[in-house]
């Protein structure tokens, strides 16, 4: 998603300022549509109500969790620390699907996705979102 209004509108200090649910929020969002574009993308023929029950398969905590411990080590020390403080950041809501370990990995993932979003960083954006569907389409052998 590219939106000229926005550019330059977050410099990597005033994102790391930001509220780490903040982050996660517009993480949620931007992670969403990219899963959605995705599976559009690939499952075409299918019906609105498939697409959903594809796309849940990578938004749910546990998946994000997943995805996360597979990602981990790959990630640099900033982002490390974007993660870290999304999964430590102390939410008003609690997860209804979801242990509150797997909860708080995928808020720290979704802060990751704002993070790296807002300050736009697409290449590693983009390389961490390819990680997701190789460890998504590795684990259905």
């Amino acid at each position: 998603m590219d939106f000229n209004i926005l550019n330059d509108k977050f410099t990597k200090t005033r994102a790391v300022q930001l509220n780490p649910l903040v982050l996660a929020f517009v993480g949620d969002a931007v992670y969403e549509n990219f899963v959605r574009i995705y599976i559009v993308d690939k499952y075409d023929e299918m019906t609105v109500h498939r697409l959903h029950i594809k796309a849940i398969e990578f938004v749910k905590a546990h998946a994000q969790s997943t995805f996360m411990k597979e990602i981990y080590d790959e990630l640099n020390e900033e982002e490390v620390r974007i993660y870290k403080r999304g999964r430590n950041a102390k939410s008003a809501t609690s997860p209804k699907n979801a242990d509150i370990c797997e909860y708080r990995a995928s808020t720290g993932f979704e802060a990751l996705i704002g993070y790296l979003y807002l300050t736009n960083q697409i290449d590693r954006l983009n390389f961490i979102l390819e990680k997701v569907v190789e460890i998504k389409e590795n684990s259905k052998g």
